[in-house]
């Protein structure tokens, strides 16, 4: 599938800011199951410089410093990208004990090696408690069959609701009230599956969305999605799961940034100097190519 997706984040300030150092992580991936035929990002005001790179992960970023006095900043990402369908036969996969085994045995230590997928990062920290949550039931089930039905059960039993967490809401107030945006869920099945032995990656990006029937499609009213990755063996690899919807990651997935938790992963982070609290708008755009007409 072949999207042109748009991004859009916009900050205002309470007072002007001197100085700032940012870290866009805005750029769609580029690896096996998805590839970037044209991108373009525009920052406002003009960066005084600005320095494409790659983190650890892989994943595209842009280190940009400003140095001129601005009391609001405009981030806007373009891209063209197609998605392969990465459909996995989830009943071929190893057990969970078998996976877990193979984590443990894997000597790699590149980029998408399950080591660093295992332990705490900076905003999960492996909670028995989740682990026991999710696999309740679920010990004859083959592994990537089981995700999929943890995956269909934080679904169920969560509800969607924006405005419930913050950023740095821990998991554990999440599992408690049982709210959450993507953000919240996508971290509780990485507390629990890492608590299992079971490498789990957080992963950032655009999420497919189509119009009610007979409707048009209205610009800037989707946001950025999250939902995880996990390690189901050294033969499948990495596999996405999304448990705000309750299914595993398709075509309709777009990766732009994978990492231990959302602190690896954000879309603008940085410093900067200003005083009070700032606005944060986010707009994004998911259009399939058939849509457009070219």
């Amino acid at each position: 599938m072949i999207y042109d997706v748009a991004l859009k984040i916009s900050y205002h300030y309470p007072s002007a800011v001197k100085d700032a150092h940012h870290i866009l992580r805005i750029r769609p991936r580029e690896d096996a199951d998805q590839s970037v035929t044209a991108q373009s990002v525009k920052v406002v005001p003009t960066p005084d410089e600005a320095m494409p790179d790659r983190d650890f992960f892989s994943n595209a970023i842009d280190h940009i410093r400003l140095h001129q006095p601005h009391d609001a900043l405009v981030v806007e990402m373009r891209a063209r990208v197609s998605v392969a369908s990465r459909f996995t036969d989830l009943g071929a996969t190893m057990s969970l004990a078998d996976i877990r085994a193979a984590a443990l045995a894997s000597r790699d230590s590149g980029a998408t090696a399950p080591s660093h997928f295992l332990g705490a990062s900076r905003l999960v920290t492996p909670m028995p408690f989740v682990a026991e949550y999710l696999r309740s039931g679920r010990s004859d089930r083959l592994g990537g069959c089981a995700i999929l039905d943890m995956t269909k059960q934080v679904k169920a039993d969560f509800a969607y609701t924006p405005g419930a967490t913050r950023i740095d809401t821990p998991v554990e107030d999440v599992f408690r009230t049982r709210k959450g945006v993507c953000q919240d869920f996508a971290h509780l099945m990485i507390a629990g599956l890492r608590a299992a032995g079971l490498p789990s990656a957080y992963v950032s990006g655009f999420l497919r969305t189509d119009p009610p029937p007979g409707q048009a499609r209205l610009a800037g009213r989707d946001a950025m999605h999250a939902w995880v990755k996990v390690w189901l063996g050294p033969e499948t690899g990495w596999v996405g799961f999304d448990p705000t919807n309750g299914i595993a990651a398709s075509a309709s997935h777009i990766e732009v940034a994978v990492g231990r938790d959302y602190s690896d992963v954000a879309p603008v982070s940085g410093v900067l100097v200003t005083s009070g609290s700032q606005r944060m708008r986010h707009a994004v755009d998911v259009i399939p190519l058939d849509e457009i007409g070219d």
